[in-house]
C-alpha cells in the first residue's frame, strides 16, 4: 500500500515537472502575442540544436534558410534555453548593434563567461566594457605607431614561410602542409609578440602555446563540466597562472622597456591583476583565432580563383620590384595593396568568421513592424547579411571586384568584426598580418587545395580537415 503511494506521488510530481517545463517554455508564446511569426520547438532544447547544425560557412544552412522563408527576415526562436529574436536584415542588425547599453546588452550564455572569465572583455558590461575598451583601442594604436611593429610581423611570416622551403627545396617538389596549423604558428607568433614580447623560440612561448590551444579547444566544445573533457581543461587556470607569473616577474625586474601591451599594462593603475590577465587572454584570442583563421580563408578562396590569385600576385610583385633585395614593407607599401584588401574583405564576407552575437532585449523594443520583448535574446546574424543576394550580388560566389570603389570599412550590409560600441579593436590589426603573410606567400610559391576540405560552421568556423594544401616553391624568393 505505502509503495503504491510512493509511486503514485512520484508520478504526480513527475507531472508537474513537465507540466511546468511545457508551460515555461511556451507561456512567452502566450503573453507577447506581438513577437514577430515563429516556432518554439520542443520544451527545454527549443530549437538549439537545428540552429547550430555544421553548414559550410558561405551559405546560411537548412536552419535560417527554411525559419527565414516561412517567418521572415526577422523571426522569434527558442535558442540556448531562452526565447529568442533572430535578425537576418541589416537594419534591425545595425539598431541593435548601435543601441548596446540603451535598449539590448551583450548577453552570452553563461559557460562562455566561465571559461573565459568575469572579467573577460567579452562579457563585461557597462562602464566596465567602456573602461577596457578604450584601453584596448589606445594599446592598438600604440601598436601601429611602433616602428618595429610591422618589422615584426614580418620577420614572423619570413620565418614560417622559410621554413616551408626546407622540406620541398627543388622546384618542381611538390609538399603537403596543414595550412590551418600554420596559420596558427603566425598568428600566435605575433600575438604574443606584441602582447608579451616574447618570440618564437622562447621555451616560455611553447608553454603558452600549449596551454591555449586546450584553452581554445574548451572554448568551441559543447559546454560542460564533465572531468576529462576539452572543456573542462580549458578552464583556463594554468594559462592564467602562466601569465600571472610573466607579469610578476616584469613587474619585479622594474621598467623593462620592450614597448608591448604588458609594459603599458603595467604602468596603468585603473585594472587589477585580475583584469590584466584576462585583458592578456583576450588579446591572444582576438590576436590568434581571427587573424589565423581570417588567412586560411584567404588562401582557401584564392587556391579556388586563378584568376584572383594572379592579380594579387602581380599586385605585390609590383610592390617588391620598388625595393631592395632585403628591404623590409613599409606602411606606405601596404596602402599600395588594394587588390589584397578586396581579397580580404570578400574572404571574410564569404567566409563568415563571426556568424552572429549574442544578445538581450532591456525593455520592450519596437522597431518599424517588430515587437522584441524585455529579456528576450537577439541575435543578429551577420552571414544572413553577407549572403544576401539583394545586397550583395551572386552572394555565395568568392568576387573581389565587387569592392572595387567601394567602402573598404564596415557598413550597414558588411560586420565582419561585429559594430557600435563592440566593434573589434584589432580588426585593422588582422588585416595588416593577412596582408603581410600573403605578400611572402604568393611570391615564393603556387599552391592547390589537396582533397576536399570547406570552411564549416560549427557555428564556430573551422576547416574539417585543417586546410592541407599542395605548395610548390617557385624559382624568385621575396
Amino acid at each position: 500500500m505505502v509503495g503504491g503511494e510512493l509511486v503514485l506521488a512520484a508520478l504526480v510530481i513527475l507531472l508537474a515537472l513537465l507540466l511546468t517545463l511545457v508551460l515555461s517554455h511556451f507561456l512567452p508564446l502566450l503573453l507577447n502575442p506581438k513577437a514577430p511569426k515563429g516556432s518554439f520547438g520542443w520544451p527545454l532544447l527549443g530549437e538549439t540544436l537545428r540552429f547550430l547544425s555544421p553548414h559550410a560557412s558561405n551559405t546560411l544552412g537548412s536552419f535560417l534558410e527554411d525559419h527565414c522563408s516561412r517567418y521572415g527576415r526577422v523571426f522569434k526562436s527558442h535558442l540556448f534555453c531562452t526565447p529568442t529574436i533572430v535578425s537576418c536584415d541589416q537594419e534591425l542588425n545595425h539598431f541593435i548593434l548601435q543601441n548596446e547599453e540603451r535598449l539590448f546588452q551583450c548577453s552570452y550564455p553563461r559557460p562562455i563567461h566561465g571559461i573565459l572569465g568575469k572579467s573577460s572583455m567579452l562579457v563585461v558590461l557597462g562602464e566596465d566594457h567602456k573602461r577596457l575598451r578604450n584601453l584596448a583601442l589606445a594599446l592598438v594604436t600604440s601598436t601601429k605607431l611602433k616602428h618595429s611593429y610591422l618589422g615584426d610581423i614580418e620577420k614572423i611570416a619570413l620565418h614560417i614561410v622559410g621554413s616551408w622551403h626546407g622540406k620541398s627545396k627543388d622546384k618542381g617538389m611538390v609538399n603537403v602542409i596543414a595550412f590551418c596549423e600554420e596559420a596558427r604558428k603566425f598568428a600566435f607568433s605575433v600575438i604574443v609578440k606584441q602582447v608579451l614580447g616574447l618570440s618564437p623560440e622562447e621555451p616560455v612561448t611553447a608553454m603558452i602555446l600549449e596551454d591555449f590551444l586546450a584553452f581554445m579547444k574548451g572554448l568551441i566544445s559543447f559546454p560542460l563540466y564533465i572531468p576529462g573533457t576539452p572543456y573542462a581543461k580549458a578552464a583556463r587556470a594554468r594559462i592564467s597562472s602562466t601569465v600571472k607569473g610573466i607579469i610578476e616577474e616584469r613587474r619585479n625586474a622594474g621598467s623593462s622597456n620592450k614597448g608591448d601591451f604588458l609594459d603599458v599594462l603595467l604602468s596603468s593603475n585603473e585594472l587589477s591583476d585580475e583584469e590584466k590577465v584576462s585583458f592578456v587572454l583576450d588579446s591572444l584570442l582576438g590576436g590568434y583565432e581571427t587573424t589565423s583563421l581570417l588567412i586560411s580563408m584567404v588562401v582557401y578562396f584564392l587556391g579556388q580563383s586563378a584568376q584572383d590569385l594572379e592579380l594579387v600576385k602581380g599586385e605585390h610583385e609590383g610592390i617588391r620590384s620598388k625595393k631592395e633585395k632585403d628591404e623590409f614593407l613599409s606602411s606606405e607599401d601596404y596602402k599600395k595593396m588594394e587588390y589584397t584588401q578586396h581579397v580580404i574583405n570578400e574572404a571574410l564576407r564569404c567566409g563568415n568568421i563571426v556568424k552572429f552575437v549574442h544578445r538581450k532585449a532591456l525593455k520592450d523594443v519596437r522597431y518599424k513592424e517588430y515587437l522584441i520583448p524585455s529579456g528576450w535574446k537577439v541575435l543578429p546574424v551577420f552571414s544572413a547579411v553577407h549572403l544576401n543576394p539583394l545586397l550583395h550580388g551572386n552572394a555565395q560566389q568568392f568576387q573581389p571586384c565587387r569592392w572595387e570603389g567601394a567602402s573598404q570599412g564596415t557598413s550597414k550590409k558588411f560586420t565582419p568584426f561585429g559594430g557600435g560600441p563592440r566593434l573589434c579593436p584589432g580588426s585593422e590589426l588582422a588585416k595588416v598580418e593577412a596582408a603581410f603573410f600573403l605578400h611572402h606567400l604568393v611570391l615564393n610559391y603556387r599552391w592547390r587545395i589537396n582533397g576536399d576540405d570547406i570552411p564549416m560552421a560549427y557555428p564556430y568556423v573551422e576547416f574539417q580537415r585543417g586546410l592541407p594544401i599542395k605548395i610548390e616553391p617557385l624559382c624568385s624568393e621575396s
